[in-house]
């Protein structure tokens, strides 16, 4: 995932900011409970495409 775009990535539910999961190429949203999936090096950044995180998944830190 391209640190730039990354940088300018936000949730489109929560607007905070997104961070890169490479073991399951998602975008995960700690502050919405959400994680995006990649498909083809693009970002799908739709809440109905998005799964929800498990309650260990939202407290992991970084």
């Amino acid at each position: 995932m391209d640190k730039k775009l990354l940088d300018i990535l936000v949730c489109p539910v929560s607007k905070a900011p997104l961070e890169y999961n490479a073991a399951a190429n998602e975008l995960v949203c700690r502050a919405s409970g959400l994680a995006y999936p990649i498909r083809d090096d693009i970002p799908v950044l739709l809440e109905s495409e998005a799964r929800t995180l498990t309650t260990e998944e939202r407290l992991k830190e970084k």
